[in-house]
């Protein structure tokens, strides 16, 4: 009960304005001072300092300077010119070009708010120009970064495998079939909007072979990035925080002595922004050490886990309803602070119930994910409605028949686990 009304307190604070962080902390303080808690407060700091205090938890800011570092690399153009070579021939073609542009810069970025904002500014203004109205560009820019945030690299993915207590090798290899689904599907959702709607290709014929194979030369470095990740991870060459060291060091060598597109000033800009993200994230993960504190405390996740486990007799209808509540928290905060505060709680519920943590951890991280492009507060709705000029209320009209085409996914992923386990299970066991 006390845990409850600390995490209302939370979102009471959220709802007013306050960021996210200090409601966090002052609710998991207040703790301390209630009168039948007799535990003294120093326990806070330590809770704060210990959750910082995690080798895993290094993956976190070196996958955040990655996704910097490989934009100021010359690798996003590349990649835009193969996606529109490979998807532009199709109807709606500039919209199929940037979902195929999400998929491959999951591999990069990481971060869904990030793609969306970045496909806004480099495809938004081209898509309006060739009549594509301009709320249902921002659907598709603003969805494409679902697929973004399921393959790995993922912030989320990392943050939940670290909370969990679940292998993060594991949940990067079981994130790619996921990705790849989401991909087909919402590439099939807009050809079947576009031919209503009269969405021409930007090309007159497919591409040849030759050509194909050009554009792969010079993305290259760039499409390699995600296999030598899973290949170095799979393999033991190093773990998924090492792996952030050898991003770190990779994206500098494409950028700047392969690209040659990449200098001092651009490194250091890529380091001042991922500062900023950094410094956001980690006092979230400070403060949220002493909600879990005090969520362990109270003995919330097995006291949910015996009434579960009792009323739900199928792992189907569990899955069916956590997804729903995760919906709903997904439109009300971001996608980071829901995994901080949920995945201690639901973690050990799920495992209770015999479902893989891996599954579940898709599961979520696209629920949560797809949250924060709906209304009313999602992120990734604010940021391409306000770089495209459009209302939310024409936006979320137009994002309807992706919503389904995700939801639909989602339930397939749902309904049959091995299609997000059969590849970790193949490749490591």
């Amino acid at each position: 009960m006390t845990a409850a009304i600390l995490l209302g307190l939370a979102l009471l604070l959220m709802a007013i304005g306050m960021p996210v962080a200090f409601a966090i902390g002052i609710a998991g303080f207040t703790f301390f001072f209630l009168p039948d808690t007799f535990l003294p407060i120093n326990i806070g700091p330590q809770r704060m300092v210990s959750a910082t205090q995690s080798f895993p938890l290094l993956a976190v800011p070196l996958f955040i300077l990655i996704g910097h570092l490989m934009n100021a690399s010359g690798i996003t153009p590349r990649l835009l010119k193969l996606a529109g070579l490979l998807a532009g021939w199709m109807r709606g073609g500039i919209a199929q070009a940037s979902l195929v542009l999400s998929a491959m810069m999951g591999g990069i970025s990481g971060s869904a708010v990030a793609d969306a904002a970045m496909q806004s500014r480099v495809l938004g203004p081209g898509m309006i120009q060739q009549g594509y109205k301009p709320a249902y560009a921002a659907a598709v820019l603003s969805i494409g970064g679902l697929i973004t945030a399921t393959i790995p690299p993922s912030i989320g993915l990392i943050l939940y495998g670290y909370l969990g207590q679940v292998s993060i090798g594991r949940l990067f290899i079981a994130g790619i079939v996921p990705g790849i689904l989401l991909m087909i599907g919402l590439m099939i959702t807009t050809f079947l909007l576009a031919r209503k709607r009269g969405y021409l290709p930007i090309h007159d014929k497919r591409p040849t072979a030759r050509e194909i194979l050009k554009a792969t030369g010079e993305s290259i470095w760039a499409l390699l990035f995600p296999v030598w990740l899973l290949v170095g991870i799979r393999y033991g060459l190093f773990t998924p925080s090492e792996a952030g060291a050898f991003a770190v060091a990779y994206a500098l060598i494409v950028g700047c002595l392969i690209h040659r597109e990449m200098g001092l000033r651009d490194i250091i800009n890529a380091l001042h922004a991922s500062v900023r993200d950094i410094g956001m994230i980690m006092l979230i993960i400070m403060f949220s050490g002493v909600i879990g504190y005090v969520v362990s405390f109270e003995r919330v996740p097995q006291t949910i886990a015996e009434l579960t486990v009792g009323v739900f007799s199928s792992p189907i209808t569990l899955l069916l309803t956590l997804s729903l509540l995760l919906v709903f928290f997904g439109m009300l905060l971001e996608a980071t602070v829901v995994v901080v505060l949920l995945t201690p709680i639901l973690v050990p519920v799920i495992t209770a119930a015999g479902i893989d943590p891996v599954h579940f951890g898709l599961i979520m991280m696209t629920l949560v994910t797809f949250g924060g492009m709906t209304p009313p507060v999602g992120i990734s709705m604010y940021a391409v409605c306000g770089i495209l000029n459009c209302s939310f209320v024409d936006y979320s009209r137009e994002l309807l028949p992706y919503a389904a085409a995700v939801l639909l996914v989602v339930l397939g992923i749902i309904l049959f686990p091995n299609l997000v386990l059969f590849l970790p299970t193949l490749l490591m066991g």
